[in-house]
């Protein structure tokens, strides 16, 4: 610890001009610059230290390159004690030896202490003295006076003080002279710092009670409680111990044990002392005083000269160490003379209070005896008789908790006054218990017929061994005689069972802490059990944390919303960043669990914000998922309606976390709650539903060039989490609402009427109230649709005539192409139509999109704008609308708008973008396969060829989702009659699908029939000159090939495309053996990588190679680079395999060889997506 002198007088400049005679002392550490002890202090070093001289260094050097204090300085201030330098001449000598730092601080301890120093003043104030003169540096030993250029000393590098966009080093260079000022404040702060420091130390040292203090020094025996500074250093010094023995897991979980504690920085620990040396140093001194080294600091303490021993303050300065030393020891003398005079005190006064319980103890063990009987104790004269047996018994004892206790030891003396409790001036806040206790009866003890004395009975009964001394025998000798009393004990003694109880089982303790922090008096206690409570487990499980919150919950009902604010609310504050995720999740929970609980104004601000916080900062999934579900039940209690744009904004943020519980959770909690709260405020169809469709009419606008898909399912997804709270509200604010009536006749609601709710606060009949009531307005709600209409119905009108139309006209402008937004938007039209049932589709959903979509060849006219038939709104209508219901009537009505639109796409040589979206939307449910099926056989035996052609190619989307025996009974035969058709371009059509079969069949077969057709369209004379059929041949087997079966692959496509890439090089017209020399190039690539025999690779797959190489040569030269490339590699692989085979294993580094030259081949191909000239300058030959 560091020393403290309670004499110092002043350190002040001004008491240094009060006494002409002193000389100044000022000593500091060259490094810290802390001041050190004045004269006047008795803990100083011994006479024989050097005597203390003004020493004015600083970080700087001089200029003239010495580190000291220059001669006249020197002389001037080191000579003898008597003679005083003015103020004026010690800033004279600073400024002319260019200290210029030190003058600084000079400076500013006179502004300070209110003597300002005009010389300084002047100097500090002129910016001249600080500008630097341009032109050629002086040179380096040179000596400016005060107005040149400073130079720059070396100087401690903070973090505060560095600049990484300029150089650091020292000499004459331009920086800012800011940093010399930063630098005094550095030091400035670290003084404060060890000041705190110490004042947190000394407050440390006193935290053990006066009490305790008395029972531990009048009882050796018992030790006294490790303090916690002490606990700090002794976990330090253990945590040390075993890193540097390597136990290094120990000292993990050591650490783990301790998390409230730095271990890898010792001022950490909290004292103001040097580090201590480590356990096995202390352990092998344990015997030996170890002397701990002196650490002086500057402490000011206000002391009255009064009180003072004459002896204490000198009323002549100090002329000689000698004579201070001797001052000193007369001091320190004196003092322990005053400490001997009070433990001599202190001895006696325990010994009398000793012998006073010792003998009320003897006169309580008397007092029940029925002849009155008188003792004198000292000056008391204290009479007992029967009659005052209540009054010093265990039932007398008045219900406060200020010491007086049932004592099963002793009585104090306030207990064995006579006068009745009312004279004692003590409160009973506790009347009826107060009352309990008077009407017990008395307890009696049979008391021997004897005649031992007191004295006797005494000494006998302390053979009885017990402990009332220490903190828990005092405790347990107490028992407290009321409510309040019990609660008092329960909060003493409670900080100390939570620790030592087992962490699986400190929620036994959860009722005891909530009970006791509930009645305590004290605000004190109350919040360090609160405290504990929230601390009572590390890294609460889910049942761990939810028997908190019901304790949480149970205390907010009984104290009410003022204490839950004022003593819950920052508990969980304290904890919003805690390292371990289980607590954050503890806290965003507690949010939740308290807002019913909570002042209006607390629920809406406060803690609205510190779950805002904590969805934004937190990383942990399941916290934030917490912190949406709680602000679902804060939206469910809010009631300010400027906090809407919150809400909204917070619905936003957390639909675009990237964690789909979170996401989850917004649909599940919060969306239904903050549209139930804008319903209440009627803004659910004027404001909330509107603001989505803007956005995403926005996101439209924006994504032209490339949609953001993600940003689209957020807020559709949104608008569908939305629709059975706007049915509730159309049920709700309907002209029959009024009628409907709960009777006993009322019909079950069917269990496919509405979609399946995501959570029960989506169910519509949550949100009406009850399943009987939403029945019987369902009811009436069908039969207003079929025989009323809509007229005066204002929230349905909505739906119908903006809603609607504004959701038709989104989906028109969204990519047909894009899959996913097809999907999102079938999956929200379906929940809309379903959610609002069948009548309202057939006559409010279905007309306006038949309206738009007039099935006519002039409707998909592009040239005259009318392309609605090839926008998104077919496979949006089809998939969304038309199958919501499962009928008859609906099927048919899906399957002819599936023909009629297929029809008039064909005929209208439209794109079929539409329609394949269609089918790969509804193909996608095994549902819809027969239906399709049936959709497809239409158009097979259609008289138009345009539309067999169509066909043609939608088996191909079909065929890899349907089970192989529909494809063997229905698609197989479908596609053999079309591959007879009259026309060509029809069995050209087929032949994709052909080769989708044979890529995910398995029957033989099957695939027997598939490859006989295959090979008639390759074989038959009438094909050969059908470039057409050839490219479509070499397409389909280039996308097939990689991934159909091997048999297949290399008994019929690689010799087929042998073939055609040698009939390719006779061909004499130059386009058709481009095309056909290019699709067998991306044929061949897609193949190289598959494993071919080495058979098929030297009869077939080389040849055609070789063959495509000759075409190459004259066509495309860059292509006949990467071809000669992967003709090389393939002869490499040949011939690997070959000495493979003599050899008996395949050599690795062949094989390494290979598969790097298919990496550099793979890298080679995926530049081929550029044009010609580009690729002439990506692959070029080498020289």
């Amino acid at each position: 610890m560091a020393s403290v002198n309670p004499f110092n007088l002043s350190d002040s400049e001004e008491e240094a001009e009060r006494r002409p005679n002193e000389t100044v002392h000022t000593e500091r550490s060259p490094s810290e610059g802390a001041p050190g002890p004045p004269p006047g202090n008795p803990f100083s070093p011994p006479a024989d230290a050097e005597p203390p001289t003004l020493l004015l260094s600083s970080n700087r050097t001089s200029p003239s390159g010495e580190g000291s204090v220059s001669v006249a300085a020197t002389s001037a201030m080191a000579g003898t004690a008597e003679t005083r330098i003015s103020v004026d001449g010690i800033a004279a000598q600073l400024l002319r030896d260019q200290y210029i730092l030190t003058a600084l601080e000079f400076h500013t301890e006179l502004l300070e202490a209110g003597r300002e120093l005009p010389r300084l003043r002047d100097y500090f104030s002129n910016p001249g003295n600080f500008e630097r003169q341009s032109g050629t540096p002086p040179a380096k030993d040179q000596v400016l006076g005060p107005g040149g250029p400073l130079h720059r000393a070396g100087s401690i590098s903070t973090l505060d003080s560095l600049d990484f966009a300029r150089y650091s080093d020292d000499g004459n260079r331009e920086s800012d002279e800011r940093v010399a000022v930063l630098e005094f404040e550095l030091r400035k702060a670290k003084e404060t710092i060890q000041a705190l420091r110490a004042n947190l130390t000394q407050a440390a040292e006193s935290e053990v009670t006066s009490q305790e203090r008395k029972n531990f020094k009048s009882s050796p025996e018992i030790q006294e409680p490790i303090r916690p500074l002490e606990k700090r250093a002794l976990n330090f010094l253990v945590n040390e111990y075993l890193l540097k023995h390597d136990h290094k897991l120990s000292s993990i979980t050591f650490s783990d044990e301790n998390d409230d504690q730095d271990f890898e920085l010792w001022d950490d620990v909290g004292l103001n002392i040097p580090k201590p040396p480590d356990l096995l140093h202390l352990y092998r001194n344990c015997g030996v005083s170890v002397p701990s080294p002196r650490d002086m600091v500057d402490v000011s303490v206000e002391v009255d000269f009064d009180d003072l021993p004459g002896n204490c303050i000198a009323q002549d300065p100090p002329k000689k160490p000698d004579l201070l030393h001797q001052q000193q020891t007369e001091v320190v003398q004196e003092l322990e003379y005053q400490i001997s005079l009070l433990t001599n005190e202190k001895q006696s006064l325990a010994e009398q209070i000793k012998k006073l319980q010792s003998e009320i103890q003897t006169l309580k063990r008397t007092v029940s005896s029925p002849p009155p009987a008188t003792l004198n104790l000292g000056s008391h004269n204290i009479s007992y008789s029967t009659t005052t047996t209540s009054s010093i018994g265990p039932l007398s004892v008045p219900p406060t908790d200020n010491g007086q206790y049932l004592d099963i030891r002793r009585i104090s003396e306030p207990e064995t006054n006579p006068d009745p409790p009312s004279s004692q001036n003590i409160s009973h806040p506790q009347p009826q218990s107060r009352n309990k206790l008077k009407n017990r009866p008395s307890v009696q003890f049979d008391q021997p017929k004897r005649k031992l004395s007191p004295a006797f009975q005494q000494a006998l009964l302390s053979f009885c061994r017990m402990c009332s001394d220490s903190r828990l025998g005092a405790e347990v000798s107490r028992i407290a005689d009321s409510e309040e009393s019990v609660m008092l004990m329960l909060g003493r003694c409670l900080p100390h069972i939570v620790p030592n109880v087992l962490l699986a089982k400190r929620e036994e303790l959860i009722p005891l802490i909530l009970c006791t922090a509930c009645l305590h008096p004290e605000p004190k206690e109350r919040d360090q059990l609160l405290h504990i409570l929230f601390n009572l487990i590390k890294r609460p499980d889910d049942e761990q944390r939810q028997m908190i919150l019901t304790g949480c919950v149970a205390f907010a009902r009984h104290v009410g919303p003022t204490r839950v604010e004022a003593e819950l609310l920052p508990q969980c504050w304290e904890q919003i960043n805690h390292k371990y995720p289980e607590r954050r999740l503890l806290v965003a929970e507690s949010c939740g669990a308290l807002a019913p609980y909570l002042p209006k104004e607390i629920r809406s601000s406060l803690v609205l914000s510190m779950l805002q916080q904590m969805l934004t900062e937190d990383k942990a999934d399941m916290v934030r998922e917490a912190v949406v579900k709680s602000l679902g039940i804060i939206m469910g209690y809010i009631d300010d309606p400027d906090k809407y744009s919150q809400g909204f904004e917070l619905m936003l943020l957390s639909l675009g976390d990237p964690s789909e519980r979170v996401v989850s959770a917004v649909h599940q909690v919060f969306i239904p709650a903050f549209a139930a709260w804008t319903t209440e405020l009627g803004t659910l169809q004027t404001a909330l539903i509107p603001s989505l469709l803007a956005r995403i009419e926005k996101l439209l606008m924006q994504g032209e060039h490339g949609l953001d898909e993600h940003k689209l399912h957020v807020f559709l997804s949104a608008l569908q989490s939305l629709t059975p709270p706007l049915f509730a509200v159309v049920l709700q604010s309907a002209p029959f609402t009024s009628r409907a009536k709960l009777t006993g006749d009322v019909p079950a609601i069917e269990v496919t009427r509405f979609p399946r709710p995501a959570s029960p606060l989506q169910d519509v009949a949550t949100i009406i109230g009850s399943r009987e009531l939403l029945s019987a307005l369902l009811l009436l709600y069908d039969y207003q649709l079929e025989h009323e209409g809509t007229t005066g119905w204002d929230s349905l009108l909505w739906v119908v005539n903006q809603l609607l139309p504004q959701l038709i006209e989104i989906v028109g402008r969204i990519n047909v192409t894009s899959s996913t937004c097809v999907h999102e938007f079938s999956r929200f039209f379906w929940r809309l139509c379903r959610t609002f049932g069948k009548i309202f589709t057939n006559t409010k959903v279905k007309p306006q999109f038949q309206e738009i979509l007039r099935l006519s060849e002039e409707n998909v006219d592009v040239s005259a704008g009318n392309d609605i038939l090839t926008k998104a709104t077919v496979p949006i209508y089809a998939t969304g609308v038309l199958t919501c219901y499962n009928q008859d009537e609906d099927r048919k009505l899906l399957v002819g708008f599936l023909e009629d639109v297929m029809t008039t796409l064909s005929l209208s040589h439209a794109p079929l973008d539409s329609l394949k979206a269609s089918f790969v939307e509804l193909g996608a449910n095994p549902v819809y396969h027969e239906l399709l099926l049936t959709v497809l056989w239409y158009g097979v035996v259609h008289t138009s060829a345009l539309v067999r052609c169509t066909a043609a190619r939608m088996f191909e989307l079909l065929v890899k989702g349907v089970n192989e025996t529909l494809v063997a009974q229905r698609v197989v035969p479908a596609l053999i009659t079309l591959s007879s058709d009259p026309e060509i371009s029809v069995r050209i059509s087929t032949i994709p699908a052909f080769g989708t079969i044979m890529e995910t069949v398995t029957q033989k077969e099957l695939l027997e029939r598939v490859k006989m057709q295959l090979a008639s369209f390759l074989e038959d004379p009438q094909y050969q000159d059908q470039h057409s059929l050839h490219m479509e041949i070499i397409r389909t087997f280039g996308r097939v090939g990689p991934n159909a079966e091997p048999r297949f692959r290399d008994e019929f496509v690689l010799p087929h495309l042998h073939k055609l890439a040698l009939a390719n090089n006779s061909q004499t017209v130059e386009s058709k053996r481009i095309d056909i020399a290019t699709q067998l190039f991306e044929a061949y690539s897609a193949l190289s990588c598959c494993f071919i025999s080495e058979e098929v690779m030297v009869n077939h797959f080389l040849p055609g190679l070789r063959c495509l190489r000759a075409d190459m040569e004259q066509l495309s030269p860059e292509h006949e680079v990467i071809l000669s490339s992967m003709i090389k590699e393939c002869e490499i692989k040949v011939e690997n395999r070959g000495m493979a085979d003599a050899q008996g294993s395949m050599s690795i580094a062949s094989s390494l060889v290979g598969e790097d030259a298919k990496t550099k081949f793979l890298s080679k191909m995926g530049q081929l997506t550029t044009s010609g000239a580009m690729l002439a300058n990506v692959f070029q030959r080498k020289k």
